[in-house]
């Protein structure tokens, strides 16, 4: 499954072959380095991995300069293995936008926003007491009773209760290409996109 790393810019609206305006978000796809082709002889599989986003020369390790340097590119910031890509690579090539064609449909993955410790509103959406007419005080966005207490006298495994939101891995199935910029290497999907404003995605053709 071949695919290229990018990198989030914003979200905007576009109309449609219908004449309907849709939210698309923009997102920077590539250039992308190859950096490492796996071979099934040498390590077992078969896999190429991409490199994409510039990182100093200052806050990379010694490793990772000799593993770029390898492939005669800068260290990068972001690093990912695609298998059975499409179209043979060496060591050294580049994947752009043009990898992915306008009206074709594609599966994001990038990891959530994170929102820290949250309540059982917002993380679940609970309603809360909510009857702040009848002698409650500061109840409204409480969880409510968690169980019994003399059987099962503790609380049960994934009881959903408040804790840390966000953050996550999430995967966004069948996004249209509305656009793709060539000169620009952006690409403008349909819907929203996992993540906040700057943060990378792994783009699946």
């Amino acid at each position: 499954m071949s695919g290229i790393i990018g990198k989030k810019i914003g979200m905007t609206s576009l109309y449609d072959t219908d004449g309907q305006l849709v939210g698309c978000t923009i997102v920077e796809a590539g250039p992308c380095v190859v950096t490492h082709v796996r071979t099934k002889e040498r390590d077992g599989y078969e896999a190429v991995q991409l490199a994409f986003g510039e990182r100093g020369e200052k806050n990379s390790t010694k490793a990772a300069k000799g593993h770029y340097a390898k492939a005669n590119t800068t260290p990068k910031v972001k690093a990912h293995e695609f298998k059975e890509f499409e179209q043979e690579l060496k060591l050294g090539d580049t994947i752009d936008c043009t990898l992915f064609e306008e009206g074709s449909f594609v599966t994001v993955t990038a990891n959530s926003k994170g929102k820290g410790f949250q309540g059982v509103v917002k993380r679940h959406g609970f309603s809360g007491v909510d009857e702040t007419t009848h002698g409650q005080h500061d109840r409204v966005r409480a969880p409510g009773s968690l169980g019994g207490s003399s059987y099962p006298a503790r609380v049960f495994k994934g009881l959903r209760m408040a804790g840390r939101k966000g953050g996550d891995q999430h995967t966004t199935e069948n996004l249209k290409v509305v656009k793709v910029d060539k000169d620009k290497n952006l690409v403008v999907l349909r819907g929203s996109v996992p993540g906040p404003k700057g943060g990378y995605v792994i783009i699946w053709k």
